[in-house]
C-alpha cells in the first residue's frame, strides 16, 4: 500500500498517545519515524511502531521521561535517557550539545540509556541545521545480538552506527550508516516483503553466505561492512558510545533481554572556531563540486554526496506516497490494537 505522510504521521502519534505519552512526544516521535520511511529508511521508520508498543507495554519504555544532565564539566555533558522515547530524549541531549557547542566551541556529549533512537542521522542534521560538524559513535544493547566479528562466527555486537555531519550553505552532508554489512531493520524488512538480501549480508548458524533473511532467527548473523574495516569500526562505538558513553556493553550476557536501548557519544563542533565557517564552507562547496564533476561508472547516473540519496527519496515519496508492504502494515495495525486504538479509530486516520 502507499500512505501520504500525515495520516502516517497522525496514526502514529495517535499510538504513542494511546500508550500515555504527551501529545508533544508522541508527535516529536512519529514525525521522526515517517521521515526515516520518507528517506528510504523503512527499517527506522513506522515498522518498528510494534516494538516501541511491546516494549512500553512490558515497562521498557517510558513514554514521558526526559533526559537528565547528570555530570557537567566545561565542554563535557553526561545526559541520561532514563529509557524515554529517544527521538525525544536523543534530541533533548544533542540540544544541550548544541548550546554547550556555541559556548566553548565543542561539545563531547554522552547520552545514555536511551530507547530506541531511531534514525541517527535525524541528530546529525539537527546539529548541521544548528551550524555544526557533528560526529556520533552508536552501540546496541538490551537484547541478544546478531552481529558477528570478522572472522568469527558468533555474534558478539549490533549493528553500531556511526554518523557524520558537515553544515554547508545548502543541504548538510550526512554520512548516516549502520557497521554491520546491512541494518538488521532491512534484514527485518527483507523478511516481510518475501524478498532476498544482498549478497555477502547475512551469514547462517555455521558462517556460509545465504541471501535468506530468515536465517537471522535460526541462528544466522549479519557481517560487519567492509570486513575487518567495518568491524573496527562497530567496535570503537562499542566501546565510545556503550563503553564510555553508557557503561553498558553487549558483553554483559544478564541485560540481553527484550527491548533496544542505545548509548550515543557525540562530538558536536563550531567550525567558525578554525579558519572561519566561510573558509570552510568554501572548501565544502569545492570538494562538492568536484566530487559531483566525475564522470559518471557504468551503472551509474551520477556521482551522490551521503545526504543526496534520501533526498531523492523524499521528493518521491512526498510525492507519490510512502510504500509499507502488507505483513508491516498488519504489525502496526495489530500494535495500535494493543495500545487501545479501535479498528473505527484506525481507518478514520487512514481512510
Amino acid at each position: 500500500m502507499l500512505i501520504n505522510q500525515a495520516p502516517l504521521t497522525e496514526l502514529a502519534k495517535q499510538v504513542f498517545i494511546h500508550l500515555g505519552a504527551t501529545e508533544e512526544r508522541a508527535l516529536e516521535t512519529a514525525a521522526h519515524l515517517v521521515e526515516a520511511n520518507l528517506k528510504g529508511h523503512d527499517s527506522h521508520g513506522v515498522g518498528m511502531i510494534p516494538t516501541y508498543v511491546g516494549s512500553a507495554l512490558n515497562g521498557r519504555l517510558q513514554v514521558n521521561a526526559d533526559a537528565e544532565v547528570v555530570r557537567d564539566k566545561g565542554a563535557v555533558l553526561l545526559v541520561d535517557g532514563k529509557l524515554g522515547f529517544g527521538q525525544v530524549v536523543g534530541r533533548q541531549a544533542t540540544d544541550l550539545g548544541i548550546e554547550r557547542a556555541r559556548d566553548t566551541g565543542i561539545a563531547c556529549v554522552g547520552s545514555r540509556n536511551n530507547h530506541h533512537l531511531g534514525r541517527i542521522g535525524t541528530y546529525g542534521e539537527h546539529c548541521a541545521r544548528a551550524g555544526m560538524v557533528s560526529v556520533h559513535f552508536v552501540n546496541v544493547v538490551g537484547h541478544p545480538p546478531f552481529v558477528s566479528p570478522w572472522g568469527g562466527r558468533n555474534p558478539r555486537m549490533q549493528t553500531n552506527p556511526f554518523c557524520c555531519t558537515v553544515p554547508t550553505a545548502g543541504e548538510p552532508i550526512v554520512l548516516d550508516m549502520a557497521t554491520s554489512a546491512i541494518a538488521l531493520g532491512k534484514v527485518r524488512v527483507a523478511s516481510m516483503k518475501g524478498v532476498a538480501v544482498p549478497d555477502d549480508c547475512l551469514f547462517d548458524a555455521e558462517g556460509v553466505p545465504t541471501n535468506d533473511p530468515g536465517a537471522i532467527g535460526s541462528g544466522g548473523t549479519l557481517g560487519p561492512f567492509g570486513k575487518h574495516k567495518g568491524y573496527g569500526l562497530a567496535l570503537m562505538c562499542e566501546l565510545l558510545g556503550g563503553g564510555l558513553a553508557g557503561e553498558w556493553t553487549m558483553q554483559d550476557v544478564s541485560k540481553q533481554q527484550d527491548y533496544t536501548v542505545n548509548h550515543m557519544l557525540m562530538f558536536i563542533i563550531d567550525p567558525d572556531l578554525f579558519g572561519g565557517l566561510a573558509g570552510f564552507q568554501r572548501e565544502v562547496a569545492g570538494m562538492s563540486d568536484w566530487l559531483h564533476s566525475t564522470e559518471p561508472a557504468r551503472g551509474f547516473d551520477k556521482v551522490r554526496l551521503p545526504g543526496e540519496p534520501e533526498r531523492e527519496s523524499m521528493a518521491e515519496r512526498l510525492a507519490g506516497g510512502i510504500p509499507i508492504d502488507d505483513q508491516s502494515w498488519g504489525a502496526i495495525t495489530r500494535a495500535a490494537g494493543r495500545a487501545g486504538m479501535t479498528d473505527e479509530e484506525i481507518k478514520a486516520i487512514v481512510e
